[in-house]
């Protein structure tokens, strides 16, 4: 289980944490998002060790993560800028790799090396982005890590590669138990992995549910309203409304069967409710229309 309780991490008088708290069980896939500069970054690299917090805990298992060199050998991070020797190829860093993690597997090395289909001997800084992403995954699930720390992980690969890296991830999950917290912009894959998303701004986690608790909490109602009524009362609480023609686009915190009793006294001619995507989600949990999309006027 990762623990991470009101930590605070600064630079130069700036909060870039300022008393973050999350949990991850163990086994699951927790998705972290929020908008840059949110600390997600950061976060993370006092998760592993990188950095260490100026206040709060970071524990793996009731452990505190800083300077526990046992913890984290069980710990693979696969950051959006991985680090290689300069003149490194895929054999040296696998060899790198070895020494440090007793759980490294090297008849699992050459199984993925059946998936990647990368030169071992070439310089790693000779191929491209997407090819650097994919050996940073064959080493990472190599090392049969108990605890996989992923931010943006899959950015740089092309489609096929990117739903046989999380088929990968998944299958370590959902057979070693493997615990994944993972940050990432792209919200729609996270929808397809994560059971648990924390959404994370200004250097704390403003909630933390699993994606069934968020999407069961809020509601987008597509709504028709009676001739003559041209909105719907001020006294029902909307968190953004749209209107195109006679049809009106309604978001409300609340099930949708309270959202449909609380619209009942308009007479609706039509109320249907459509489940909204964690983007929608996270767009309206960080302010609504303050986080929309602005037309600009030239």
């Amino acid at each position: 289980m990762i623990e991470i309780k009101d930590v605070v991490k600064t630079f130069d008088g700036f909060a870039a944490l300022s008393g973050a708290s999350l949990t991850v069980e163990t086994g699951s896939v927790y998705g972290l998002v929020g908008p840059n500069g949110a600390g997600k970054s950061t976060l993370i690299r006092v998760l592993t060790g990188i950095f260490r917090q100026d206040a709060g805990t970071v524990c793996l298992d009731g452990r505190p993560v800083w300077e526990d060199a046992e913890l984290k050998a069980r710990v693979a991070s696969i950051p959006d800028d991985w680090y290689y020797f300069l003149q490194a190829n895929i054999n040296d860093m696998m060899r790198f790799y070895r020494g440090f993690y007793p759980a490294f597997s090297q008849e699992r090395f050459e199984r993925l090396g059946e998936v990647f289909q990368l030169d071992r001997k070439k310089a790693i800084r000779h191929l491209s982005k997407g090819m650097q992403k994919q050996a940073a995954f064959w080493l990472g699930l190599s090392c049969m890590p108990d605890y996989l720390i992923l931010d943006e992980p899959v950015d740089g690969l092309d489609p096929v590669m990117r739903r046989q890296v999380w088929s990968l991830v998944m299958d370590d999950v959902a057979q070693r138990g493997t615990t994944v917290l993972v940050s990432s912009h792209n919200l729609r894959e996270l929808e397809d992995v994560c059971d648990h998303v924390g959404i994370m701004d200004r250097g704390k986690i403003l909630l933390e549910r699993s994606l069934a608790q968020l999407q069961d909490n809020m509601v987008k109602l597509q709504v028709v309203l009676p001739e003559g009524m041209d909105a719907v009362p001020d006294e029902i609480p909307v968190l953004h409304a749209s209107r195109l023609g006679r049809v009106h686009t309604l978001i409300m915190r609340m099930s949708a069967r309270e959202a449909q009793e609380r619209l009942a006294p308009c007479h609706p001619l039509l109320v249907d409710a459509v489940p909204l995507t964690l983007e929608e989600i996270f767009i309206y949990e960080l302010g609504g229309v303050d986080y929309a999309v602005r037309d600009i006027v030239l």
